[in-house]
């Protein structure tokens, strides 16, 4: 299992994320694309990823939106597989800007 870590040092390491509304230790950042294309391409990349790290997102897509909310559930928060899923959810956001 992977070490939990506090949101505010999660927080310092990834550019735009927030801390997660409510009771639940995680983080969260909203992306916007040109069009339901874009938006869907970004999910897709990010699935195929996600997979592979066997760690998934919890999100929420409508048109050119993705609502995207990170936690590592095993853990109780957030980890090290958090930050790894949001930098490259960044960089993939940022190529297809």
């Amino acid at each position: 299992m992977t070490d939990k870590l506090k949101v505010e040092d999660v927080l310092s390491k990834v550019k735009g994320w927030e801390a997660a509304d409510g009771d639940t230790d995680a983080i969260t950042k909203t992306f916007k694309f040109e069009d339901f294309a874009t938006a869907f391409a970004f999910m897709s990349a990010s699935a195929t990823q996600a997979e592979k790290a066997d760690h998934h997102p919890e999100w929420f897509n409508v048109y050119n939106t993705v609502e995207v909310t990170l936690t590592t559930h095993d853990a109780g928060g957030v980890t090290q597989k958090d930050i790894d899923l949001a930098t490259v959810m960044d960089g993939f956001a940022a190529k297809l800007a």
